[in-house]
């Protein structure tokens, strides 16, 4: 697997890729992900044989791992073609499986060089290049949004399967493609035993110093502002002047200026703040809410692998009306807003307040939805779709 970004770090693309890798492991498979020089070592959690190999620290002082582009990764990219030559000349793998639009690019230079070794490449596209530059603030020069827009085209060609995890980006994907080869859907999962086997939520919430009988709103995902997160805080004042007893629960990196805003808001007595959060641990922490909150939107075609969570967690859960939501969740086992902006998310916690039966329900059926979405489960169609690739070769 490649992967052009600091893995492993505690957010969503980073769980995507271990859990992918994880899922295959127990398959049978022998997996060799190739990344940055910095990242957290996945073997202080869990038992793997998944062998992380890591591009050499020429860049010594690049140390971020929260989301969001970077120039300087220009530099680790062309560092890590070289490590990706590498493993593929010593390792001879039978599949290059690519995540990102960084990584799909690395791995078609690589399956085109070597082309007598007739690899396969596997394009895991987790949304949108340009729209997840354009969030974070990047592209604003004309020029560069014409130019990337380009070579988002191209590289939305290249693999010999492409797989997505956005419902929103599975036509833009497809339309690059040939008829014959349009994108696959493969959804983001979760390991629904690690809610299984946690402790209540009273005994959770007195570990993490959290209200015990408080109305408990939660958030765990990065905190940056193209998440979404700015509408939870600005309706976080809305929701307190309804009802005193509701309270927040936020999880996740960088929280500097989190806190800092909440401190100017006047709403540390209201506000929980989890960070860094370490995935390992978030089961933990999504166990102790009520209600969740999943603010994203559309605009970088990212499925939302945080709702999976909420879910098995028994959360009553509040997210955008988008097609990717709706893949996991069903009419009756969510409020969906059409619009996400303070004054939704309050009248939704709201809702979840005063009807207990409602939350109650929805609760139920999303347990019931999740089911489905076992890594397990995502694992072997993964399998499915290196199999086809190996046997078409033979």
């Amino acid at each position: 697997m490649i992967a052009p970004t600091p893995f492993f770090s505690h957010r969503g693309t980073h769980i995507r890729i271990l859990e992918e890798a994880r899922s295959l492991e127990k398959l049978g498979h022998e997996i060799i992900i190739a990344t940055y020089h910095i990242g957290d070592d996945i073997e202080k959690y869990i038992d793997t044989q998944i062998d992380v190999r890591r591009i050499r620290r020429w860049l010594f002082w690049y140390k971020k791992t929260e989301a969001g582009p970077n120039w300087q990764k220009i530099l680790l990219n062309i560092f890590l073609i070289k490590k990706v030559f590498s493993l593929t000349n010593t390792e001879n793998p039978d599949v290059i499986h690519a995540h990102l639009h960084e990584g799909v690019l690395i791995g078609r230079l690589v399956q085109y060089v070597l082309f007598w070794k007739n690899i396969k490449l596997v394009s895991d596209f987790h949304g949108s290049l340009v729209g997840e530059m354009r969030s974070h603030g990047y592209l604003g020069v004309p020029p560069l949004g014409t130019i990337f827009r380009f070579l988002e085209r191209k590289i939305n060609r290249m693999g010999d399967v492409a797989i997505v995890s956005g419902e929103e980006n599975i036509d833009i994907i497809s339309e690059a493609r040939s008829k014959d080869n349009r994108a696959r859907y493969i959804y983001d999962g979760v390991n629904i035993v690690d809610y299984d086997k946690k402790e209540n939520k009273k005994t959770l919430r007195i570990k993490y110093n959290v209200p015990e009988d408080a109305f408990v709103v939660v958030y765990t995902g990065a905190l940056i502002i193209n998440k979404g997160i700015s509408h939870i805080l600005e309706a976080i004042p809305f929701v307190l002047k309804e009802k005193k007893d509701v309270h927040f629960v936020i999880g996740g990196y960088p929280a500097k200026w989190l806190r800092n805003d909440i401190e100017t808001r006047k709403l540390t007595k209201n506000v929980t703040v989890i960070s860094p959060l370490n995935y390992f641990k978030l089961a933990e922490v999504n166990l102790m809410a009520d209600v969740a909150i999943d603010p994203k939107d559309a605009a970088v075609k990212q499925a939302s692998g945080k709702i999976l969570q909420y879910m098995a967690a028994g959360a009553g859960i509040i997210c955008l009306d988008r097609p990717t939501n709706k893949k996991y969740l069903s009419e009756r086992s969510a409020v969906f807003l059409q619009v996400m902006n303070a004054h939704t998310i309050t009248d939704a916690i709201m809702k979840f307040y005063r009807d207990r039966d409602l939350l109650d329900a929805c609760v139920k059926n999303a347990k019931d939805d999740v089911v489905q979405f076992n890594w397990s489960i995502i694992g072997k169609k993964i399998e499915r779709i290196y199999e086809e690739l190996v046997k078409d070769e033979k």
